[in-house]
């Protein structure tokens, strides 16, 4: 089984809030990731890994593509 991720593991390794990922599932423009019971979110390594190859671009004016 893949090793699950926390919250507060991503936007470590993102560097950004608890809360941003929190508005990014509300929003659905996060990475996937896995609701638990209990109400515990958990992100698998290869969604974030995708997450963040799908937003690679050449230059800042560059738009990203819509997920999903």
């Amino acid at each position: 089984m893949t090793a699950l991720l926390t919250s507060r593991e991503v936007a470590r390794l993102l560097s950004v809030s608890v809360r941003s990922l929190e508005r990014w599932r509300v929003a659905g423009i996060g990475s996937r990731h896995t609701r638990l019971p209990k109400r515990s979110i958990r992100y698998r390594q290869q969604d974030i890994d995708a997450y963040v190859a799908a937003r690679v671009v050449a230059s800042t004016s560059q738009p990203l593509e819509k997920q999903r």
